[in-house]
C-alpha cells in the first residue's frame, strides 16, 4: 500500500516508517521538520513539511495515500499550555482524518494513548477499577492530552459511521526504545515501589511499530480499539504480590496470563491483529536496572 505516516520524526514514527519499509510498502511521511535538500536513496519515503492543525496542508499531505498512521501529537500535558495541547492534538486529527474521509482513504491507524482512561496525569487523583487494564475499561479523562485522544476516539467512530473508511485506535503503554530504557526503566527494576499510573506496563518502540504494521495490513471492519504493551511487567515482579503491596485492596486483580505479568492487557491485539511482541527490558536492562552495554 501507499502509507501516509504522520509525524515521521519522532520517536515512534521513526520506527513505524522503518518497519513499513521493510514489509514492503511505500511510504510517504510528514512532520514539522525543515526538509533538505539532498539526493534521496532508491525506496526512500516521500517527506513533505506540513502542520495538520491547517486543514489545507493536512489535505495536501494525504492526497495518494491508501492508508493513513496518524502518529503526530503533543505527546503529554505538561509541556505546553492546557489550550495548546488540546488543539494541536484535536484539530490535526480532525484535519488529517477529514481529509482521509474525502479522500477514500480505506485504513486509518489513529495513534491513542493508555491516558485515555484518566489516571495518568489527573487533577483529582484516582485509580483503575481493576488490573489488568483492558479495553473495557472505564474511561475518565481529565487533563488536556487524555480529553483530546478520547476526542480522537469518538472522531473515528464518527468516520466509520459517515464513510467506508475502517479505523484502528491503538492506545500505547510507556513507550521504551534502546536509548532509554536505563533511564526510564532502571528504578522500577531495582524496585517494584516505585510507582507508575501505568501500573509496571512498558512497550518496546520497535514491537510497537509492528502492531502497527499489522493495524495498517487488517481488514477488521469498523472502527477497533486496542492496547498495546508489553506481555511483563517492568521488573518481571509477581504481579499480584506488588499489586496487593502497593495498593492493597483498592484495585481488583483480575485473570493473569502470566505471574510476571503487564498492568495493561493486549490479549485482544493478540488475538485479532495476530501481535507477537519479542522484545523486554530484559534485553537492555540487568537484573539491578543497569543498561547492558553489549
Amino acid at each position: 500500500m501507499k502509507v501516509l505516516i504522520t509525524g515521521a520524526h519522532g520517536k515512534v514514527g521513526r520506527a513505524v516508517t522503518q518497519a513499513m519499509l521493510d514489509a514492503g510498502h511505500e511510504v510517504m511521511t510528514t512532520d514539522l521538520s525543515q526538509p533538505g535538500f539532498e539526493r534521496k536513496l532508491p525506496g526512500a519515503p516521500q517527506y513533505m513539511k506540513a502542520d495538520l492543525t491547517d486543514a489545507g496542508q493536512a489535505f495536501a499531505v494525504v492526497r495518494g495515500a491508501e492508508a493513513v498512521v496518524h502518529v503526530a501529537a503533543i505527546p503529554e500535558p505538561t509541556g505546553h499550555p492546557a489550550h495548546v495541547v488540546f488543539q494541536n492534538n484535536l484539530m490535526g486529527t480532525f484535519n488529517i482524518l477529514e481529509a482521509a474521509v474525502r479522500f477514500g482513504v480505506k485504513r486509518f491507524v489513529y495513534i491513542s494513548s493508555e491516558t485515555v482512561p484518566g489516571f495518568f496525569f489527573p487533577e483529582r487523583d484516582f485509580l483503575p477499577d481493576y488490573a489488568p487494564v483492558d479495553e473495557e475499561h472505564p474511561v475518565h479523562p481529565q487533563d488536556p492530552y487524555a480529553l483530546s485522544k478520547h476526542f480522537g476516539e469518538q472522531l473515528m467512530d464518527a468516520a466509520v459511521a459517515r464513510s467506508d473508511i475502517q479505523c484502528i485506535s491503538i492506545r500505547p503503554s510507556w513507550v521504551q526504545f534502546e536509548g532509554n530504557y536505563e533511564l526510564n526503566l532502571g528504578p522500577q527494576v531495582r524496585d517494584s515501589s516505585v510507582l507508575s499510573p501505568g501500573l509496571w506496563s512498558y512497550v518496546d518502540v520497535y514491537d510497537l511499530a509492528d502492531a502497527i504494521v499489522l493495524a495498517t495490513e487488517s481488514d477488521l471492519p469498523g472502527h477497533e480499539l486496542f492496547y498495546i504493551a508489553s506481555p511483563d511487567n517492568v521488573g518481571g515482579h509477581d504481579f499480584a504480590q506488588i499489586l496487593s503491596e502497593n495498593y492493597g485492596d483498592q484495585i481488583q486483580l483480575r485473570g493473569l496470563d502470566r505471574p510476571d505479568a503487564s498492568g495493561i492487557s493486549s490479549a485482544k491485539a493478540r488475538k485479532l491483529l495476530g501481535w507477537q511482541p519479542k522484545r523486554s527490558w530484559r534485553d537492555y536492562l540487568d537484573a539491578e536496572g543497569n543498561a547492558l552495554r553489549n
